[in-house]
């Protein structure tokens, strides 16, 4: 791999300004030469400008080289960025305290052009390589998670498939989940657990919610009017079957984010805040925080949309049912985020109507 030195920076941090421009005069004719007379200017510049290797004297007043790494160590803004100690003291004691703060190399006082030119060379070659290893990762990564997003996507089709009006219950409780999630995040109870990339690996695994319906014979998925006992006991049984289908279609990926929220949201956007709902009466913190999000969608859906048992709910006595199951069938804090939220949702069922209401899922 070909270095394109020009774009290549060099952090030369040392107290004297001979030895400054003795590598001012090595190095700056293929290289970017900046310079630090001290450890708190290093970590200022290390921080600005990203160099693509620092050479570090260890023997500066003040703050000496050791403990400029230990800084920038703790405060991470090296990120792969190398660095060679300056050093006119050669002993293997003080090399071997570098070595064990990160430094990649030592360079002796007084200088020999030809040895730091080589040296330098070598550890920006190494740090290339190591960059363009990190970018192909990324790449692959980018990859698999696509494919895994199609395939996620694929099953929650399969949902819409055996009922085709499941499909606009889907769109809409994709959106409430993520901007309830959204909302959530503003909570500092979920800042550490709501990140960006949970809140778009639920929006992702939220279409597949009930795909463990997929599994309930027609006679009674679609079924006009009321389930018997005998009926609801089947129906109850579909966010095991949805976990189950889950874990099955990807045994490879259980330990993926995003397969494991989907898995955690079909198993239990049923269960209750207070331990009554289904099927494993957890409650509380018990329940996975992404199920009890799409409880709180799933439920206000079912109560607006029009049913071939119900006609739909207007908007303010659906929002008037989910306060009244505040801290008995949901998390208090979600239905919190979804007060927050609630007067963008008439906007979201305007643009997602069901297009037919001769045969709908049971809720």
């Amino acid at each position: 791999m070909n270095m394109d030195r020009s774009r290549l920076k060099i952090l030369v941090v040392d107290d004297t300004k001979t030895n400054i421009d003795v590598l001012e005069g090595i190095l700056s004719n293929d290289y970017e030469v900046c310079v630090a007379l001290n450890g708190k200017k290093a970590i200022e510049l290390t921080e600005k400008i990203k160099p693509d290797l620092i050479l570090l004297d260890v023997m500066m007043p003040e703050m000496d080289g050791y403990e400029t790494l230990r800084i920038m160590r703790e405060k991470n803004i090296l990120q792969g960025i190398p660095v060679i100690f300056l050093t006119a003291k050669a002993d293997s004691k003080s090399e071997q305290i570098g070595l064990d703060l990160g430094a990649v190399d030592y360079i002796t006082k007084p200088f020999n052009p030809a040895l730091v030119t080589l040296r330098i060379k070598n550890q920006l070659q190494l740090k290339l390589q190591r960059d363009h290893l990190h970018e192909l990762v990324d790449e692959r990564t980018a990859d698999l998670r696509k494919t895994l997003k199609v395939m996620l996507t694929s099953l929650g089709s399969l949902a819409e498939y055996r009922d085709p009006e499941t499909g606009e219950h889907i769109k809409r409780t994709q959106i409430i989940v993520q901007r309830l999630a959204e909302e959530l995040r503003k909570n500092p109870k979920f800042t550490d657990t709501i990140t960006p990339e949970y809140i778009e690996n639920l929006a992702t695994a939220a279409p597949l919610h009930d795909i463990g319906k997929v599994g309930i014979h027609d006679r009674i998925l679609r079924k006009p009017g009321s389930l018997t006992q005998d009926e609801r006991e089947i129906m109850m049984q579909h966010p095991q079957m949805g976990y189950d289908v889950l874990q099955e279609a990807t045994k490879e990926l259980r330990d993926n984010p995003m397969v494991r929220i989907a898995a955690e949201m079909a198993l239990g956007h049923h269960e209750y805040w207070n331990g009554e709902g289904y099927p494993n009466h957890k409650k509380k913190d018990e329940i996975p925080i992404g199920a009890r999000i799409m409880a709180v969608a799933d439920v206000y859906d079912a109560l607006v949309s029009k049913r071939p048992y119900k006609d739909p709910y207007p908007h303010k006595v659906a929002v008037e049912e989910i306060i009244r199951g505040r801290g008995s069938q949901f998390d208090p804090d979600v239905v919190d985020a979804f007060l927050a939220i609630a007067d963008q949702l008439p906007e979201i069922y305007e643009q997602f109507k069901d297009t037919s209401s001769s045969e709908e899922c049971k809720d």
